[in-house]
């Protein structure tokens, strides 16, 4: 597949814990079906271990896994933080400033390397960074459109619906919405899934990727995990979003 420029977007999610992570490696894995070199940023990773004197995460070695071309670590992921904690805390226990320039030069160098760049973010979409910049700042600062995770439990769709206010107030696109059945037991998930697709399409012209159903118990005799999890994405409305002018915001 041939493209004038690299198509890039910034995965968020309603809270902390609700597959983020996964659902980043499933679109990395869907991208890639769909016969783009898919890559991922995690430019911000809190809670690295040594192994084999080398520092990892579990979050970034995850989207590497998932991605079709592979990053140095340094560009995948400039600031790999040791605490587990909120990354402004991480941050500075480590002497460490989170510096979005930084960021983004290597989103810049990574659009170099492939068709297809998945930033995901940390946290929620206004997870502090700094005293004065949050992730929806670096969002702002990468300039490009938002696909929104949502774990699908109770009050997921206050959840949703501030999120989406959130980055619209910050005047990026929603390129559409996942819903993550992170909860088997949730009473009523379609009557949910439906409020919310109706309402994110209504007033953000937000369409629905997929229902990623909860894969805890699955089988990995087909696949891995993310392989499962990309086969309920809709990658070509996801790419037809992006494609479209109004909906990339400031992306490149």
């Amino acid at each position: 597949m041939t493209r004038n420029a690299t198509l890039s977007l910034f995965v968020t999610g309603t809270d902390t814990e609700i597959g983020k992570t996964f659902v980043s490696a499933a679109l990395l894995r869907g991208l890639a079906r769909a016969g783009l070199r898919a890559t991922a940023l995690k430019p911000i990773a809190a809670g690295a271990y040594e192994r084999d004197g080398v520092w990892h995460n579990e979050d970034a070695d995850q989207l590497d896994a998932a991605a079709s071309v592979l990053l140095p670590p340094e560009i995948r992921t400039p600031f790999l933080l040791k605490e587990p904690a909120a990354p402004h805390i991480a941050a500075a226990l480590e002497g460490v400033t989170l510096d979005m320039a930084r960021i983004v030069a290597c989103h810049r160098e990574a659009c170099t390397r492939a068709d297809t760049v998945v930033v995901e973010g940390v946290g929620g979409f206004r997870v502090p960074l700094t005293q004065e910049h949050d992730t929806a700042d670096l969002a702002v600062a990468l300039g490009l459109p938002v696909v929104l995770v949502v774990g699908m439990r109770l009050g997921c769709i206050s959840h949703a619906l501030l999120t989406a206010e959130a980055i619209a107030a910050r005047g990026l696109p929603l390129a559409g919405w996942v819903a993550n059945r992170i909860d088997p037991a949730m009473t009523f998930p379609d009557e949910n899934i439906e409020a919310l697709r109706e309402r994110l399409a209504a007033q953000y012209g937000a369409p629905l990727l997929g229902v990623v159903p909860n894969l805890r118990d699955a089988s990995l005799a087909s696949g891995t995990l993310a392989d499962q999890a990309a086969a309920h994405l809709n990658i070509d409305v996801l790419l037809a979003r992006l494609a479209d002018p109004a909906a990339r915001g400031n992306a490149s």
